[in-house]
């Protein structure tokens, strides 16, 4: 009598350690999966960024780009305007037309009220805008 509830004690013991084992081979697989899942949504972002960031790049390369084509255009400038204002000292003077277009006059009245031409109010206009 004694070894047979031995036996089913012995029984309901591995029962009961195998129901365990089972449960928590489940749960490690559950958590290998969320961890799996995990990684790859970390991955996704990382290779988002890793675009972003590219293109970012890109971006700052083609701006400083523009922005040397833009000194290359700027730097004679000051030169022409020089030159412009030294050209006929009988018109009005590109200084006084600097300070219209600080008074917010528009290229129209520029070549009106100074005698510009087109060309020369477009560039007064853009040299001296928001000073």
């Amino acid at each position: 009598m004694i070894f047979e509830v031995a036996v089913i004690f012995l029984a309901l013991l591995w029962a009961l350690s195998l129901w365990f084992f089972l449960n928590y081979s489940k749960r490690q697989r559950e958590l290998a999966a969320q961890q799996a899942e995990g990684d790859a949504l970390r991955d996704q972002r990382i290779k988002d960024l890793a675009k972003r960031l590219d293109d970012y790049q890109n971006g700052t390369v083609r701006m400083g780009e523009a922005l040397h084509e833009l000194r290359a255009t700027v730097a004679p400038l000051p030169e022409k305007l020089q030159q412009l204002e030294q050209r006929d000292p009988n018109s009005v003077t590109f200084t006084q037309a600097a300070k219209l277009v600080g008074m917010g006059a528009s290229v129209a009245e520029l070549t009106e009220t100074c005698g510009l031409t087109q060309a020369e109010a477009e560039l007064m206009s853009k040299l001296h805008r928001g000073e």
